[in-house]
């Protein structure tokens, strides 16, 4: 049997038959005006492929090719929102300003003339920002209370008009996708960049409205998911990534039990989360004792939203491996169909397998698995 890098069970075997395959996971998704025509997402991947943040033509034919290698749904690399310290790179895109957004524009257009819907992740990193480094050099790191998420100083607590300030630039973001002809947005709310700062009691020590228990920390993340619905019109979608596990700690839970999950669900919900992402390391975990659903499951029994699944997908180790130089053997999914035909989740997002092998979708669904070509560590250096 194979493992993950922390030695849990993966699936096993590579093939599934393209009756069940097909079957299971052709169906078409639909939520307000997007419609996916199949179950498949490409998960957001950070690349840094885009130089002075404004995506080329590499990157618009980097995403096409999924799309028409039979992927439903594009989830782009995380893109920054227009305020002076949301990002730490030049390379990375940002999804503001005129050449950007032109670039963006042809992005989305490349990928629906390939047959596939597509949705921006906006971003704003916060306190794990570098400084001195990144679009504006010398803008200081912010986040909730100056804390990273271990509570060691870290940049500066945000005042009112910062708060107001990276709301309006959500929204803006938002609006800006709408009009460009993308077909939803995904709000970047997990990992411990500035949205999830804020619901992480370990960096968010404000006293205002903005901090103290579990449900009043969700109101910067409420407040930016109620913004950006009213910058939009009712067909468009909005989907927000969550996640319990921080870049910094791998085990940490976000919420312990079921009801935490509801106190955090619950606002952003009511504010406008039409799909919630939950993101893990290993989608085939349970996430709570008694239970064998995982994180996805969870959210969507809790919530009543459509969920998206991502977390190793088709592989056999998680994405951290890949970046001590780890290559990934490819895994069968009989347990994701089996998890997706009682409907625990609605969608399956797919990363380093999309990386690795642009038609991953379409051999999938035609049963071809033993063909998908495995990931390797070196395939993140380059974009193809």
């Amino acid at each position: 049997m194979a493992t993950g890098a922390a030695g849990t069970a993966a699936p096993v075997g590579a093939e599934v038959s393209a009756a069940r395959a097909a079957g299971t996971l052709s169906r078409p998704f639909t939520v307000r005006g997007l419609t996916a025509r199949n179950r498949i997402a490409m998960a957001p991947m950070t690349r840094q492929f885009s130089p002075d943040g404004v995506p080329g033509q590499d990157v618009a034919d980097y995403y096409t090719r999924r799309a028409a290698g039979d992927v439903g749904l594009i989830i782009t690399e995380g893109t920054y929102v227009d305020h002076a310290s949301a990002g730490t790179s030049d390379r990375v895109p940002r999804f503001h300003g005129e050449a950007a957004l032109a670039g963006w524009k042809n992005v989305a257009d490349s990928v629906h003339r390939a047959g596939g819907a597509i949705i921006p992740q906006l971003w704003h990193v916060g306190v794990t920002r570098t400084e001195g480094a990144g679009p504006v050099p010398d803008a200081e790191p912010v986040g909730p209370s100056g804390l990273s998420l271990s509570g060691e100083p870290k940049g500066r607590a945000m005042t009112q008009q910062d708060l107001d300030d990276v709301i309006a630039a959500f929204a803006d973001a938002a609006a800006a996708a709408e009009r460009l002809g993308f077909d939803g947005i995904e709000l970047h709310g997990a990992h411990g960049y500035l949205i999830d700062q804020f619901l992480w009691s370990g960096s968010n020590r404000r006293t205002d409205a903005y901090g103290g228990d579990l449900v009043s920390r969700t109101r910067f993340a409420a407040e930016i998911v109620a913004a950006c619905r009213a910058a939009v019109s009712d067909a468009f979608p909005l989907f927000f990534r969550m996640s319990q596990w921080k870049s910094d700690a791998y085990d940490a839970k976000l919420a312990r039990t079921p009801q935490e999950l509801d106190d955090l669900l619950t606002p952003l919900a009511e504010a406008g989360v039409d799909v919630f992402h939950a993101s893990t390391r290993r989608y085939w975990l349970p996430e709570f004792e008694g239970s064998d659903l995982n994180l996805a499951g969870w959210v969507k029994k809790i919530s009543g939203r459509p969920t998206l699944t991502v977390g190793s997908v088709g592989l056999d180790d998680d994405f951290f491996s890949a970046f001590q130089g780890n290559d990934s053997k490819v895994t069968g999914i009989e347990q994701l169909l089996d998890r997706l035909e009682r409907d625990e989740f609605d969608m399956v997002a797919v990363g380093r397998a999309l990386i690795s092998d642009p038609e991953w979708a379409a051999k999938t669904l035609r049963g071809r698995t033993a063909d998908i070509t495995p990931f390797t560590a070196e395939m993140l250096t380059t974009l193809r």
